[in-house]
């Protein structure tokens, strides 16, 4: 009977060896070979072995594991119908709500189909859908705006979103022509009652699909809190809404902010919007958790594209059980 050439303990450390050069130092097979003085063969033989022996423990991370297991907790969170959870290829905020938007505009041309309405709101992740959306035909629909105009932001500006939507998938637009803020409740009510905006706002509460932003009410980026002036940003500090939806201050729970700007806009109520069939929500960045999860415990969305990072931290603050006063 032959003697073995090495001895258990001699031999596994040996395979220890050859693992650590092949798998840790990524050295080939025939430069260990050389290294060790034996064959090649015998280097293919002993990492099997390794294998065999238990020494070696190989975990793959599939790619989109993340996004799908965000995304079933965020349908869970928000009895949501769809959830996206994009993995962007930079964190910079531009390009992350590039990537978010390019989803956005591919969930909403699944979804439509001639004699469709559509009411969106304004801001900088409707716009980004507008730059993204390449429809390859024309669709006969409606798009409306859901809450009155801001003076001097043309570009996202819900009239100049409504028109540009309207001209891309060969639609058309109606506007309303109202600031989104009246100056006092009383102008407010005189601006629903107005025909022309009442038109309007029937057609928006009958849209079969809504597309918008969730706002931050927080921070120097809020465009929210650019339109308010002094008196108006200390107020939001008393009242800490957790952030914005057509322009409506929300409480954490997705609820009406007890607060006087909310009693002054022209828009869609919450309810109203709660009420059309399919709701698309967009959002992305760290200011946006407090307002994604608040969006999402009323209820307001049937459907959120977000990015990875961004879901990673709302389900992360949903599960926690906070509020928005503790984001």
């Amino acid at each position: 009977m032959a003697t073995p050439l090495y001895s258990e303990s001699e031999r596994l450390r040996r395979i220890y060896q050859i693992l650590v050069l092949f798998y840790q130092e990524h050295r080939s097979q025939a430069e260990i070979a050389k290294h060790m003085g034996i064959s090649p063969a015998t280097i293919n033989r002993m990492i099997r072995e390794g294998h065999d022996r238990g020494l070696v423990e190989i975990k793959l991370h599939a790619p989109f594991g993340m996004e799908a297991e965000l995304k079933t907790s965020l349908k869970q969170l928000g009895n949501l119908h769809s959830a996206v959870a994009v993995h962007a290829p930079s964190s910079d905020p531009a390009i992350v709500l590039k990537a978010v938007a390019e989803t956005a505009a591919t969930a909403l041309l699944d979804q439509l189909s001639d004699g469709m309405t559509i009411a969106v709101s304004g801001g900088e992740g409707l716009c980004a859908l507008i730059e993204a959306i390449s429809p390859k035909r024309k669709y006969d629909v409606r798009v409306i705006p859901a809450t009155g105009g801001v003076q001097g932001r043309f570009r996202t500006d819900v009239n100049h979103v409504a028109m540009t939507l309207a001209e891309k998938l060969g639609g058309v637009a109606y506007q309303l022509y109202a600031p989104v803020f009246a100056a006092n409740e009383e102008e407010r009510a005189a601006l629903m009652r107005a025909e022309v905006n009442q038109s309007v706002l029937d057609m928006a509460k009958q849209a079969d699909i809504a597309v918008f932003g969730i706002g931050s009410v927080q921070g120097d980026g809020s465009t929210y809190l650019s339109l308010t002036d002094a008196v108006g940003r200390e107020a939001l500090k008393l009242a800490r809404p957790a952030g914005e939806v057509l322009a409506h201050l929300v409480t954490a729970t997705g609820e009406i902010c007890d607060h006087p700007t909310n009693r002054r806009l022209v828009a869609l109520t919450l309810e109203e919007l709660a009420r059309i069939p399919h709701r698309i929500a967009i959002a992305s960045g760290s200011k946006k958790v407090a307002p994604i999860a608040a969006v999402l415990r009323g209820g307001l969305a049937t459907s959120l594209i977000t990015d990875e990072r961004t879901a990673t931290a709302v389900v992360e603050f949903m599960k926690g059980g906070k509020d928005a006063d503790e984001a």
